[in-house]
């Protein structure tokens, strides 16, 4: 069973946009969530979006940006 994917981002970040494209390239399901309805993780992340990582975890395993579809699938098979 794959684990729920979230990238964290926030409307109007072209970087968070891109980070989308190659999740769709990969066919990969996700979930998106906006730091700025979030104020934690608007505080955690408001430098350092987009990021990936894995719903219903501690949050210590994530991918940050700049990251490419090798980087997806390799972090991915070392954290299934």
């Amino acid at each position: 069973m794959q684990k729920q994917l979230i990238l964290l981002g926030t409307k109007g970040c072209h970087l968070c946009e891109d980070a989308e494209r190659l999740l769709q390239e990969l066919n990969l399901p996700y979930q998106y969530l906006d730091i700025i309805d979030d104020e934690k993780l608007l505080q955690r992340y408001e430098i350092s979006i987009p990021v990936l990582l894995f719903a219903s975890t501690d949050n210590t395993n994530e991918l940050c940006w700049p990251f490419n579809t090798e980087m997806i699938s390799h972090w991915l098979m070392h954290n299934e």
